[in-house]
C-alpha cells in the first residue's frame, strides 16, 4: 500500500496522535462510515504501514529522571559482535531506543535511568563491558521539544 490517499494519510495522522481513538470518532473526523473507516484502518495494518500501537510514558512519573541521548562507537564491524552489541542492547530496559546511524557514531541510544548514580551503572556495569563497544558519548535530554 505505497500510495496512501488523502484520507490514509488523515486517519493515519490521528491515529498516531491518540490510537485509542474510537473507530467511530475516527470516521466522523474523517468523513467515513464506521464500517468504511474500520476496512481502511485495517488495510493500513494488514499493508505494514500501522505496525503497532503504543503507550507514551511520563519518565519523571516512571522514576526516570535522567533522560540521555548516547553516541557510540563500535571498535570495529565484525558481524558477530555488533549482533551480540544489538541483542544486548535490546534486553536493557534503559535503553528506550536504538539507531544505526551514518556519521561519526555508528548507534544513537535513547537512556534513561532513575538517577545519574544509576546512569554510571549502566556504563560501567553494561555498556562498556561490550566487547564491540570502543567509545560512548552522552548528550543529557534537558527538555522534550518534540516527541
Amino acid at each position: 500500500m505505497s500510495d496512501l490517499t488523502e484520507t490514509d494519510k488523515r486517519l493515519v495522522d490521528i491515529l498516531s496522535r491518540d490510537s485509542r481513538i474510537s473507530n467511530a470518532e475516527l470516521a466522523d473526523q474523517v468523513g467515513l462510515s464506521a464500517s468504511s473507516c474500520w476496512r481502511r484502518v485495517r488495510a493500513l495494518e494488514d499493508s505494514g504501514v500501522i505496525h503497532g500501537y503504543t503507550v507514551t510514558l511520563d519518565d519523571e512519573k516512571m522514576g526516570f529522571g535522567f533522560k540521555s541521548i548516547v553516541h557510540v562507537q563500535l571498535t570495529r564491524h565484525d558481524p558477530d559482535k555488533v549482533s551480540a552489541f544489538i541483542r544486548a542492547i535490546r534486553e536493557r530496559e534503559e535503553v528506550r531506543a536504538c539507531y544505526a546511524t551514518t556519521g561519526q557514531s555508528d548507534y544513537h541510544l535513547h537512556v534513561v535511568c532513575p538517577d545519574l548514580a544509576a546512569y554510571n551503572r549502566f556504563l560501567e556495569d553494561f555498556l562498556f563491558r561490550i566487547p564491540a563497544v570502543a567509545s560512548a558519548q552522552t548528550n543529557l535530554i534537558l527538555r522534550p521539544i518534540k516527541e
